[in-house]
């Protein structure tokens, strides 16, 4: 990077430094932990000379943390997709059973908000589309930061919740689902050529919450790309430019996840994936009532703590997928 004519060829130049960040985060940890390591090795020789219990369970919490660095690497080593280091774009539907499912799809988008901040990733919410009553009928979220398509590949599916609906006024228990899809997001090095001339703009006044702007303008957009049927739309900026703008990344991503299919051969494979939102397809359950349980279908992992998971602790169902499934979804 240092050589002259570096910056002469921009995007090569952004390539290069993309994949040294890459590099830079697997051996700055490694070294950490491997020097930690060295010295934990050498406090331990001197322990066994002049015995000392505090620095005994000092040494102790210190190995435990090496040892939890040491899988967190583990874990990121089975993240070697072509786009798992990539930001993630996420969305969220809702089944059929009206009000009750778009409630549970509101819940699914705040718990995946709330693990992203947790996580340190930056979270926008590109697109919002409100329920009728209550919740939404659908929502796209831009997740940035290194790996978080990696990590929330794992989340896509079916998600079934079980509870005691308030919407209800008899209090009878009701089962909603909702759906969770997830694709990587396209860098300007990937080249996706996208003509003008198949799609179709529309705009429209944006709903909901927003600001003074909304329902004055027609600011919001709608992206449909005609040969594939593929459609986005964005109402969250302020500016009906800047929701094109979003839509035509969104657009972007999901034309590169086509494009992807059709070189493995696999044309259908994201849309199978898409499996009914209803009964027998779910891959993950949260039970609110009479117990409360969440379980993930394909790991059989089950916690009891449902409330912590609605607040963004994910990783745990995370991490059970990529140790089992890890290998075969690269």
């Amino acid at each position: 990077m240092a050589e002259p004519g570096f910056w002469d060829n921009a995007q090569l130049a952004r390539t290069v430094m993309a994949e040294a960040k890459e590099l830079k985060g697997w051996v700055e940890p490694w070294d950490t932990a491997n020097k930690k390591l060295t010295d934990l090795a050498d406090l331990g020789e001197l322990l066994e000379l002049e015995p000392d219990p505090a620095l005994e369970e000092e040494c102790q919490r210190e190995l435990e943390a090496v040892e939890q660095e040491l899988e967190r690497l583990e874990l990121r080593n089975m993240l070697r997709g072509p786009d798992d280091a990539r930001d993630a774009l996420l969305t969220i539907h809702p089944g059929a059973g009206g009000t009750e499912s778009q409630d549970w799809a509101s819940m699914l988008l705040r718990m995946y908000q709330r693990w992203a901040e947790d996580s340190g990733y930056e979270v926008e919410l590109l697109d919002l589309q409100a329920g009728d009553e209550a919740g939404i009928k659908s929502a796209t979220l831009e997740i940035r930061g290194q790996y978080a398509y990696g990590y929330l590949k794992a989340e896509k599916g079916v998600h079934r919740l079980v509870r005691i609906s308030p919407f209800d006024a008899q209090a009878r228990r009701h089962t909603s689902f909702a759906s969770v899809f997830v694709y990587p997001v396209v860098d300007d090095s990937i080249e996706i050529e996208i003509n003008e001339k198949d799609l179709r703009i529309d705009t429209f006044r944006a709903g909901g919450k927003g600001g003074q702007h909304v329902n004055k303008t027609d600011s919001a957009v709608r992206i449909v790309h005609i040969p594939t049927g593929i459609t986005v739309s964005c109402q969250n900026e302020r500016s009906q430019a800047q929701n094109k703008a979003s839509a035509m990344k969104m657009l972007r991503a999901a034309l590169y996840q086509h494009e992807l299919e059709k070189q493995q051969a696999e044309r259908a494979k994201v849309e199978a994936e898409k499996t009914e939102i209803g009964w027998g397809n779910q891959i993950r359950s949260y039970v609110f009532q009479p117990y409360t349980m969440v379980t993930d279908h394909r790991t059989e992992l089950k916690l009891t703590d449902v409330q912590r998971v609605m607040d963004g602790d994910l990783d745990p169902f995370i991490e059970a997928y990529l140790k089992e499934y890890g290998a075969r979804t690269a």
